[in-house]
């Protein structure tokens, strides 16, 4: 799994390496597994899905990073049979959301601080977050 570090997540994480209050490097330790763990819970990964030629259920991988790397993986293991690419949705993102983490501004409604891909890209609603308390009625791409 190739992993790109983001500004934000190392600022996190040099934020521990330099706090002196650990009481030894076992503690930190654990602190800094738990805090990459939860940055990583908050990305959203692709699976490669597999189906044997016979139609059934076949071999699924995740998580890569992008689909440039499971489209990669898939071209090196050659197992036959069909694959396709899912994106998995952070579950990080969504209880953050409905613990009332505030996010930077997706929407032209200021009251909305959901992620984008809570708002809906179909019909009627497109653009309207799907969150049920939520008032926003419009997405704005940032």
């Amino acid at each position: 799994m190739r992993i790109t570090p983001r500004k934000e997540e190392v600022a996190t994480v040099v934020a521990l390496l330099e706090d002196d209050s650990f009481e030894s490097a076992s503690h930190m330790a654990k602190a800094l597994i738990k805090e990459v763990g939860e940055i990583l819970q908050m990305r959203d990964w692709i699976a490669l899905v597999h189906t044997w030629e016979n139609g059934h259920r076949g071999l699924n991988f995740a998580p890569f990073a992008s689909e440039v790397e499971a489209r990669s993986f898939a071209a090196k293991m050659a197992f036959g049979g069909t694959g396709r690419l899912v994106k998995l949705y952070s579950p990080g993102v969504m209880l953050a959301n409905h613990d009332g983490k505030k996010w930077k501004g997706y929407c032209q409604n200021e009251q909305c601080t959901h992620a984008p891909f809570t708002h809906s890209a179909a019909t009627a609603t497109r653009g309207a977050c799907q969150i049920p308390i939520c008032p926003c009625m419009k997405f704005q791409s940032a």
